[in-house]
């Protein structure tokens, strides 16, 4: 068993994402014994709290985010691994409570440690050149005094646009080396998310069909129902093309889009998804202009801290290419909103129609082509919809069909592990598989930045008002309907069926 210390330091240990997220999902990772013993938890902050202070407000959080979990026995064990040291990591001095602590726990013996950044974006910098300065991201190649590892926790977002991103990217490796540096999207550590790449790479049925010769079009949905809260200072700053666009659903693409690794490894696998970036083509501010549809649910600008002249769309729908062998002709559809009528991310591969269809089709009408969907969130699962003809009718009746998989009737007894706890035992474990690489947040940033112009230039249309509740705005669905196509939601119509 390794005995090494590792401590895993959370900046920002006071803010909402530690209650909410980190500190309950290492409470259930050591519920499961997944977290060794020889593991500690360091918050750091600027609010007033010592060791047994810091440990009741945790306490309260798991209760509170995570009650059907909650065990006192199991806390009364998991408590003494946390302790505070209060400080400013962003000045000069900030470090010094942590410093004692880390060599209290060290006892200058190899130590390990995780750094997570659970802090505002604009003090990334300063936290990572403080750690640098004072040579606590030194990591096993160029520290002998202490050659345990460091790995670095970043959250999104990651830079404001490009060039932001480009400089963020320079400071953090001018004190980490690439491969310590896990930039955390945390869509990625969903299970289902992981299975699409179970369900593509695993299995020979779709494979063969997986191109441009079957498959019409692409569809990637991430919906919610919620409104902005109170999140207004961030987000009527960044919008829905920075807050969803450009790392979730991005990141679904690549994963539906990409080709086959060598093997399931971190480079393989991150260099596959560069490749589908690569071959997204970059547009003209003007051509993105032709592609993108942005609304603003009824009310946003009443809510609190929102600019009152603001244009910051709360929903998007925009259409991708992907110019490579496999995808070249098949338009990606990307959609993300808040406000809407149900909270879903799936992904819709609608298949082409059959080139000749012997029976009979009633004038008028048309069949449903099969369509394959795999939904994220929240019935996680997959569902193939084909045809099937109605029995016991007067001549051939084709009637669509549906063929389901339920992870909740699969895996009845397993509850689906919150994403944070997948991601911070890779991060603890060094697999960076699910983390993304430098080279492609940057592209993900130049394929979305002409939309951002495109939205927030002199000729930037006002984005348009949709009711709370709909699915979004009549302009998303021209986008797809001048092509003769429409939106699939399997989540609504399981909902209204």
């Amino acid at each position: 068993m390794d005995t090494t210390p590792t401590t895993i330091v959370i900046f920002g240990a006071s803010g909402d994402l530690t209650a909410r997220k980190l500190i309950p999902s290492l409470y259930r990772m050591d519920r499961k014994g997944r977290l060794a013993e020889s593991i500690r938890i360091i918050g750091v902050a600027r609010s007033p709290f010592d060791d047994a202070s810091f440990r009741l407000k945790m306490a309260d959080a798991v209760k509170s985010f995570s009650p059907n979990d909650w065990n006192e026995e199991a806390w009364s064990k998991f408590a003494p691994r946390i302790s505070y040291a209060r400080g400013d990591a962003s000045i000069d001095g900030g470090l010094n409570n942590l410093q004692s602590q880390l060599k209290t726990i060290e006892q200058d013996k190899l130590g390990n440690r995780l750094y997570y950044l659970s802090v505002a974006p604009q003090l990334y910098p300063d936290i990572t050149k403080n750690l640098g300065k004072l040579g606590m991201a030194s990591s096993a190649d160029d520290a002998a005094s202490n050659p345990g590892w460091r790995r670095i926790i970043i959250e999104k977002p990651f830079g404001h646009d490009l060039a932001s991103a480009k400089s963020l990217n320079k400071v953090i490796r001018s004190h980490f080396h690439e491969d310590q540096i896990y930039r955390i999207d945390h869509y990625l550590g969903k299970e289902t998310v992981q299975n699409l790449l179970v369900f593509r790479f695993a299995n020979t049925l779709f494979e063969p069909l997986w191109n441009s010769n079957y498959i019409d079009h692409v569809q990637i949905t991430v919906a919610e129902t919620v409104s902005i809260g109170n999140r207004a200072d961030y987000y009527d700053n960044a919008g829905i093309l920075r807050d969803m666009f450009q790392n979730h659903l991005l990141q679904l693409l690549c994963l539906i889009a990409m080709e086959a690794p060598a093997k399931y490894a971190a480079d393989p696998l991150r260099n596959e998804k560069t490749k589908v970036l690569d071959a997204i083509p970059v547009f003209s501010v003007e051509e993105a202009r032709q592609r993108i549809a942005t609304g603003r649910y009824n009310g946003y600008l009443n809510e609190k801290s929102v600019k009152p002249n603001s244009q910051t769309p709360t929903f998007a729908a925009i259409e991708l290419a992907i110019d490579n062998w496999r995808w070249r002709g098949v338009p990606f559809y990307l959609r993300s909103g808040k406000g809407l009528a149900l909270r879903s991310s799936e992904v819709v591969i609608q298949f082409r129609c059959p080139p000749h269809l012997m029976f009979p089709i009633p004038p008028g009408s048309s069949i449903q082509c099969n369509r394959l969907a795999i939904c994220v969130q929240p019935d996680e699962g997959i569902h193939l919809n084909f045809i099937t003809k109605e029995p016991d009718r007067d001549g051939t009746v084709l009637m669509p069909s549906d063929m389901e998989f339920h992870y909740r009737n699969a895996f009845a007894n397993v509850k689906i592990p919150e994403a944070y706890e997948r991601l911070l035992q890779d991060a603890l474990n060094g697999d960076a598989s699910l983390f993304m690489r430098s080279d492609e947040i940057e592209r993900s940033w130049e394929v979305i930045e002409p939309f951002l112009f495109a939205t927030e230039d002199s000729k930037a249309i006002a984005p348009e008002e949709y009711a709370v509740g709909s699915m979004g705005t009549k302009g998303a669905d021209e986008l797809l309907a001048r092509q003769g196509r429409n939106w699939i939601s399997m989540g609504l119509e399981k909902k209204t069926s």
